[in-house]
């Protein structure tokens, strides 16, 4: 059975299709608003944790402690450097059978998952190298 969306809830999701990365409440409130389907911040953040819950959007959290929110089909993971905040995407998941085996294992229903590696890029970790 489809869930009962709400308007908001239906336009967070029409633009998280549209966008090619995770992207922050704020952002989605400001595009929103730019596109002319303006709705409060707080309406934002309910609208993405309802998302959530139902296993339609996941969060990622950056090292800054930003959170970005995406589809839960786009399966993406990151190296993230913590000198830059320079996120490159990794296209490989070792996680896909581990999950797989969770889900039976457990009798637990699994959404998404995130895997995210953090150090530092080449260009931070050879600027360190130069100052040591």
């Amino acid at each position: 059975m489809k869930a009962v969306r709400t308007r908001s809830q239906e336009r967070i999701l029409n633009l998280l299709k549209t966008v090619k990365q995770g992207i922050s409440a704020q952002d989605i409130y400001v595009e929103l608003r730019n596109r002319d389907q303006s709705m409060g911040l707080a309406t934002v953040y309910r609208s993405l944790e309802t998302l959530k819950l139902e296993g339609m959007v996941q969060m990622r959290t950056l090292a800054n402690g930003e959170a970005l929110y995406s589809l839960v089909q786009q399966d993406k993971h990151h190296l993230t450097c913590l000198q830059c905040g320079t996120s490159i995407p990794i296209n490989q998941c070792p996680a896909h059978e581990l999950e797989a085996q969770l889900q039976v294992t457990h009798n637990f229903k699994i959404f998404y998952h995130t895997l995210e590696f953090f150090g530092l890029c080449n260009q931070c970790h050879i600027n360190q190298a130069a100052m040591d």
